[in-house]
């Protein structure tokens, strides 16, 4: 917003200069915000004297010095690409101090402003300002001339050309008071002479420069753009007459700040910067790492000092030296660094690198998991579980599963593992049987009491939080997903959602797809990893599973056991050190409701022979009981299964609806029938119609839901294989047509509807057992006929005795041209199927089978599809799902 006002304010600034120029104050006041250049070039475009706007001479306007310097090759953000901004930058090492003065001079005008040393000499174009104060008051500005004299008004010359500016000021101020009575003088510099100099050599832009009489060695470096990329920093020399007056070693400078042999230069100077000497190039875990120029005389030591010293994960005993040998060879050296005497001598080319020390912790113990406070701990001698875990509140989190724990200890220089089991709860409290003595390097590992992220989450985010708290949460988990969505929107891993192309590309899948799609969101009973909780068995055992599996060999069998059956999580586990039958059942969450103890069964394979299994039973209340006779040691891939208790159901529900005394959803007991179910109900209200009922199975929906993606798929392949033969005139379906009757067969949802007569099940005279899941749709009386399929007005009309289907067809408008009337059938109340009188011997006669409630069906004439004999299948089903799903959504 104030760019755009800016820029605003600079638009009527410049057209009141093309066409008046009369510039308003508040123009004048904006116009002197602008950056000097900026105010120089709209100044020059329309021909105004800068100094007339913005109120200031010339010399005043040198007084405000722009920076001298700009970086090389400088790049604006803007004008980066994507890929340049993004691409990760190399860790390359670059030439130490190179940098420094790696920039571009904007101006070689000397510096007004810059203090003036007592030491300054005084020479010829040198200006004074003296300013005389008692009786008289009097200000002058006097240039030593080229005879090197000060002509001071009023008094004789001075000799001054030769003395600093502190004997000068010293000098004027006893001449005054000798020659002038009454008056003091103050001295001061004013502008400073300019002297050329020439910077020679691997100078960035080198050649004659004007310069102020206070540059130094460093300071012409810097006017010259710095150094070249071969430059040497170690031997920068300044001549006087032809002779060398100094050498000047950066290093001391930039390394240890000594800044002696930085002199101040003398007209005609040369400072001449030869080629770079010997390099050897530092990396890895130093201080400084760069490429540093070295001396003949240097050590290993002096070249450590320039790198700044080692870091302290540094590993100094074998450092890794590059170096081209004699024979233009690469070799390696390894030197030791930590010495006190260094057995190595820098050479040109070398490339030394520190690399880091082990990153495997000694003495240390560490913890992980739903700990409060994870990580890496001291070890000593002695050290036991309960000396790290001192209290369940203070150590651990609310999450954790207090029964069950490993430690993991590494048993051979190699890395393998074993794992032992104990309950934190008892050896917090120091039973010896789970409080183990630690040694170093052991692992204790905690896990939640939670599988499922979600119910983790659920548990939790209630505890001990006041409301505020809660809502905050809720915030910052909200924040953070926008944060995240907003980040890969921003790189292009996401684009935003689109629901209208959603729906399209929904609408475009094939039936195969969307076949798939719907079977697997009904088998997503398996969590997803990301859905398990952190510290989940799942998570934290996967690498423990991984690494005793990588370890098994013909020594030692796989340390792994595997539980099944009535327990909270089933699954692989360690096989732990001594472990027993209760331990096991302990790492799986402990047994369910249904779990049957008095019996229990281990499946092992007999002297590692895997075709040779053996089935052990014993006493599963005796095993967690610790009864030595039946809490059974395992072995390797041992197989544990706790079975149900014999007849033991959930809770089983079946849900009643429509026309029953006492609707709703009923717990029945296993075995129960439906005819008791109905006497519970209270039976049947008035106006039920019995015939017309309803029942589902949810075994018998999925059964259907397997069908009709089976016939879908046949469809699919059926319609393939006659696209390769030749149409059948004109009257054949379109592609469109045929692709749209495939999409709506996929779109339909299986009922799962199982054909009951009601009346012989109320008076017991058929048994229908219940399951969990059923339901019974019981609708009221119905009083009229429905006429569906290939007809030309598809509707229902109301029932009258002794009409036939023609007659009800007729009054849909009749057949449409594409119609079977071979093939027409009734879709009875109850759900059965009845095929009308046709003239074939099986039909029965219509007037006896057309009820109150039955659906007239006309089914698409299989011809007008190629003879893809599986549409008259197909059509059957979805007509008869379409009747059963309208009759359920009526009640």
């Amino acid at each position: 917003m104030f760019f755009k006002r800016f820029l605003l304010t600079l638009l009527l600034f410049t057209t009141a200069f093309a066409w008046a120029f009369t510039p308003s104050a508040a123009q004048i006041e904006q116009f002197k915000k602008l950056p000097k250049a900026q105010q120089e070039a709209l100044a020059k475009q329309y021909g105004v004297d800068l100094s007339t706007i913005t109120g200031t001479t010339p010399s005043q306007q040198n007084t405000e010095q722009e920076p001298t310097i700009r970086p090389r090759n400088q790049v604006e953000e803007e004008e980066l690409t994507d890929e340049e901004r993004f691409k990760p930058k190399l860790d390359e090492i670059k030439p130490f101090g190179y940098e420094l003065f790696a920039g571009e001079p904007t101006t070689f005008m000397p510096s007004e402003n810059a203090a003036v040393p007592e030491t300054y000499l005084i020479g010829r174009g040198d200006q004074l300002k003296i300013n005389f104060y008692g009786k008289e008051s009097e200000s002058y500005e006097v240039n030593v001339d080229r005879e090197g004299r000060l002509n001071i008004p009023n008094l004789s010359p001075v000799e001054v050309a030769g003395l600093t500016f502190g004997e000068i000021k010293q000098l004027i101020k006893a001449k005054v008071e000798q020659e002038v009575i009454g008056v003091k003088a103050f001295v001061s510099l004013g502008q400073l002479r300019s002297m050329r100099i020439l910077v020679l050599g691997e100078a960035h832009k080198p050649g004659s420069y004007s310069v102020s009489s206070l540059t130094t060695v460093s300071h012409a470096l810097f006017i010259s753009g710095g150094v070249s990329e071969i430059a040497s920093l170690r031997n920068i020399q300044v001549k006087r007459a032809g002779k060398v007056v100094t050498n000047f070693d950066l290093y001391d400078l930039l390394i240890k700040g000594d800044s002696r042999n930085d002199i101040i230069l003398k007209p005609g100077d040369v400072v001449f910067i030869p080629p770079v000497g010997s390099q050897v190039a530092v990396e890895g875990l130093v201080k400084r790492p760069a490429i540093f120029e070295i001396k003949d005389n240097e050590s290993a030591q002096d070249l450590l000092k320039m790198a700044g010293g080692l870091k302290p994960q540094a590993y100094a005993q074998k450092a890794i030296v590059e170096r081209f040998n004699n024979h233009n060879a690469k070799e390696i050296l390894s030197v030791n660094f930590a010495a006190k005497q260094i057995a190595y001598t820098p050479r040109d080319g070398d490339r030394i690198r520190f690399n880091p020390v082990s990153l495997q912790y000694q003495n240390s113990i560490s913890v992980i998991g739903a700990v409060a406070r994870p990580g890496h701990y001291q070890w000593h001698q002695g050290k036991r579980i309960s000396d790290v875990f001192t209290s369940v509140r203070g150590d651990l989190l609310p999450q954790a599963d207090l029964s069950y724990a490993l430690l993991v200890r590494e048993v051979n220089i190699s890395g393998d593992i074993e794992v032992h089991q104990f309950d934190i709860a008892q050896a917090i409290v120091k039973a010896k049987a789970h409080d183990f003595e630690l040694k170093a390097n052991d692992k204790l590992l905690v896990f939640s009491r939670f599988e499922e992220k979600k119910a983790e989450e659920l548990a939790l985010e209630n505890m001990a939080l006041t409301e505020e708290q809660q809502a905050l949460q809720l915030k910052t988990k909200q924040w953070h997903k926008y944060q995240q969505k907003e980040f890969e929107k921003y790189i292009g891993v996401v684009e935003e959602e689109d629901p209208f192309i959603k729906a399209q590309e929904e609408a475009n899948l094939t039936i195969a797809q969307l076949a798939k799609q719907r079977k697997a969101e009904e088998e997503t009973e398996e969590l997803a990893p990301e859905d398990y909780s952190v510290f989940s068995r799942y998570n934290i055992l996967r690498p423990i599973k991984a690494k005793l599996k990588q370890q098994a060999s013909v020594k030692q069998a796989m340390q792994l056991v595997e539980i099944n059956g009535h327990v909270t999580y089933p699954g692989v586990y360690p096989l732990t050190a001594g472990a027993e039958v209760n331990e096991l059942i302990a790492a799986a969450g402990g047994l369910l409701e249904s779990a049957y103890t008095e019996q229990a069964e281990i499946t092992r394979i007999v002297a590692g022979d895997s075709s040779k299994v053996e089935h052990i039973k014993f006493n599963l209340q005796k095993a967690m009981l610790g009864e030595s006779s039946d809490n059974r040691a395992l072995r390797s891939k041992d197989s544990l299964n706790i079975f149900s208790i014999p007849n033991w159901q959930e809770n089983v529900k079946v849900e009643l609806k429509g026309e029953v005394k006492f609707p709703g959803v009923y717990t029945i007991r296993r075995g129960e029938t439906l005819t008791n179910l109905l006497e519970r109900a209270g039976g049947f209200s008035e106006f039920a119609e019995e015939n017309a009922a309803i029942f589902t199975r949810e075994s018998i929906r999925k059964q259907e839901q397997q069908q009709l993606s089976k016939l879908s798929e046949e469809l699919r392949r059926d319609i393939a294989q006659k696209s390769f033969e030749n149409s059948v005139g004109g009257t054949s379906l379109s592609y469109e047509e045929m692709n749209k009757l495939l999409i709506d067969l996929a779109d339909v949802e299986a009922v799962g509807r199982l054909v009951i007569d009601l009346p012989l099940i109320v008076e017991n005279k058929q048994k229908l057992v219940l399951q969990d899941g059923d339901t019974l749709y019981v609708p009221s009386k119905r009083d009229s006929i429905s006429v569906i399929g290939e007809v030309n007005y598809a509707t229902s009309h109301l029932y009258k005795p002794g009409i036939s289907f023609e007659d009800y067809i007729a009054l849909s408008g009749g057949l449409k041209v594409r119609a079977d009337e071979e093939r027409i059938y009734i879709i009875k109340a109850n759900g059965s199927v009845k095929i009308p009188d046709s003239g074939s011997w099986f039909a029965v006669n219509d007037s006896q089978i057309l009820e109150a409630g039955d659906t007239i069906v006309v089914p698409l004439d299989s011809g007008y599809m190629d003879n893809l004999t599986l549409w008259s299948t197909a059509t059957q089903i979805v007509y008869q799902l379409g009747v059963a799903i309208a009759a359920i959504s009526s009640i």
